[in-house]
């Protein structure tokens, strides 16, 4: 199966080696460095898995039938990001409209990979790390201080905790689908009265988090593999 010279771009936004990625769909990376020049072509079952490791589609790595590739930009735009995180203040908050800083990465991370999981592609395809605290996406504590700078939301302490509301007058518009929106709302309602402890605990017991390395990327591909109880909790979808 030829390929589209795309996933190169794709590995390299991920910050994946080509050891790494060898290692995961199971050739020597010789092999694989065959595959991303063009010398060697794919199985259907090693494009799958390839897939699910860059989180792209299938498509991605074919590319379109004139040959240009269809990935375009594995790190999707930071402005969507950022309408999910609010999105998630909006309605993941406490009735003071405030929300912790913790709490807002774990929902902001259950959307992109709860996505991932019924779409087998990421909402935003930022780069999630396991960090001691759950996954978080490298681009998070950016975002929070460029919105902050810009007036969208405003950042408080709470003991050891930041909390974080929206500005009055400040609307989470639209960069997303309604079918993303729907799903923001309904995972962060789900999780809205239940503690940060709580969603800490939910998400470490997620596959993802379980056999990654401390610091390491967090492949999307990694949630297919769980049952859906483990990826949904309680979240009626």
């Amino acid at each position: 199966m030829k390929i589209s010279n795309s996933i190169e771009k794709a590995r390299l936004a991920q910050g994946y080696s080509q050891d790494h990625v060898a290692r995961l769909i199971g050739v020597s990376r010789p092999s694989y460095n065959n595959i991303e020049n063009g010398t060697k072509e794919l199985t259907i079952s090693q494009a799958k898995t390839l897939a699910s490791v860059l989180g792209i589609s299938i498509d991605d790595i074919l590319g379109m039938a004139d040959g240009l590739p269809v990935f375009t930009d594995m790190i999707a735009s930071t402005d969507k990001y950022k309408q999910m995180i609010l999105n998630c203040i909006c309605f993941g908050s406490s009735s003071d409209g405030k929300i912790t800083k913790t709490k807002l990465a774990k929902l902001v991370y259950l959307a992109d990979f709860i996505w991932y999981y019924l779409n087998f592609s990421p909402m935003s395809g930022k780069v999630y790390r396991k960090l001691p605290q759950g996954p978080v996406a490298d681009v998070f504590f950016r975002a929070l201080d460029e919105m902050e700078e810009d007036g969208a939301v405003i950042r408080e302490t709470k003991g050891n905790a930041f909390m974080y509301s929206m500005v009055e007058g400040v609307a989470p518009v639209s960069m997303l689908s309604s079918d993303e929106i729907s799903l923001i709302k309904k995972i962060s309602e789900a999780w809205q009265k239940k503690s940060t402890e709580d969603i800490v605990k939910f998400t470490h017991e997620q596959l993802p988090w379980q056999i990654c390395r401390e610091g390491e990327v967090i492949p999307y591909g990694l949630i297919t593999q769980e049952e859906p109880e483990r990826v949904y909790g309680t979240i009626q979808l």
